[in-house]
């Protein structure tokens, strides 16, 4: 195996000369606060990490092999991805390191997914797995644009030097791989708001986000409850929850509920908007937004409100490219937006 190559990179077998580049990036605080080692990365074990990978002819069981990554044009070394074969390479794990002077540009999905394709489709692997720290937020999002799935959370499992921490981990099945690659991607020509009924309940229950978004979306089962046991308005009135299940092209791809207007709260809450891991990214979120200004405009509301978590990963943008303002309140920890009808 010498390389994979991807539009933009370079996945190339490691040289002797990469060890200062990997030291330096290493060596970075930002990039080791969730990794297994700490800094300074020195130059010699960096060398040492460097020839024994370039030593390797491939990926073989029970070790690591790593290909540092480069720009396809320059070669410049921007980070390297590692992948250990197990089981009698059957199943394997992977991971990712990136330079910070070239994050931002989804450099470590490009790569990563192009060893998925080659373990799946090269080396016939059933299962691919990551661990990672519960809060490298960014690494868990590379992994979400992947396909992979999250699995669970090991309790302080984990130990860098003295320091123990809880320990996530995603998977990724060939069927997993196969439903990601071949995904709806484009604007659905039919978007519906339909009732939740005995016939869709169940395609409404397995609805899911991505993990890292369970941060700013609640999952079904939490929306359920509220369905059960509305809580109060922030005003003291009850809550009457109006919902639908949203369907595309005859799938059922979210759910959305509203806090209806009362005396108490003249005001329709969007209380959940929850887009499916495999349709999101298809502009369904922003038409259910227009459909629902239009809906409570025709009841004579003169503005709808939100409330969104900031965050890595937060809604927030989403919700002011589609006209929503903040207004500086916090409501249980949450930033209150608001639209005008």
């Amino acid at each position: 195996m010498e390389s994979l190559e991807t539009r933009r990179l370079l996945l190339r077998r490691f040289r002797t000369t990469d060890a200062a580049a990997y030291a330096a990036y290493r060596s970075d605080e930002m990039t080791a606060m969730y990794q297994s080692w700490v800094v300074p990365y020195p130059l010699d074990r960096a060398q040492a990490d460097v020839d024994a990978h370039a030593a390797m002819d491939g990926p073989i069981d029970d070790a690591w092999f790593g290909l540092a990554i480069t720009d396809a044009v320059t070669e410049t070394v921007v980070g390297d991805v590692v992948m250990q074969l197990s089981w009698k390479c059957r199943s394997a794990e992977v991971g990712y390191t990136l330079d910070p002077a070239h994050r931002g540009h989804g450099y470590a999905t490009e790569a990563l997914t192009k060893v998925i394709e080659y373990l799946f489709d090269d080396r016939g692997v059933t299962r691919i797995h990551a661990a990672l720290h519960p809060e490298n937020v960014a690494s868990m999002r590379v992994l979400e644009r992947c396909g992979f799935v999250y699995e669970g959370t090991a309790r302080q499992a984990y130990w860098v030097g003295d320091a123990c921490t809880d320990d996530a981990s995603y998977g990724l099945l060939r069927a997993d791989w196969d439903a990601w690659r071949t995904r709806p991607r484009t604007r659905p020509t039919n978007i519906e708001l339909v009732e939740v009924t005995h016939e869709n309940l169940n395609d409404v229950s397995r609805l899911a986000t991505h993990h890292s978004q369970r941060r700013f979306v609640s999952p079904m089962s939490r929306s359920f409850a509220n369905l059960a046991h509305p809580e109060p308005d922030p005003a003291g009135g009850p809550t009457v929850p109006w919902y639908r299940a949203i369907s595309a092209d005859g799938l059922v791809v979210g759910f959305v509920m509203v806090a209806e207007p009362s005396p108490t709260s003249p005001h329709p809450y969007l209380w959940r908007l929850l887009i499916d891991r495999l349709h999101q990214q298809r502009g369904i979120g922003g038409v259910i937004l227009s459909m629902l200004v239009e809906r409570y405009r025709e009841q004579g509301c003169s503005t709808i409100e939100v409330s969104w978590a900031d965050g890595q990963g937060s809604p927030r943008p989403f919700y002011e490219r589609h006209g929503f303002t903040s207004t500086g309140r916090l409501i249980d920890g949450e930033v209150e937006g608001v639209r005008s009808m």
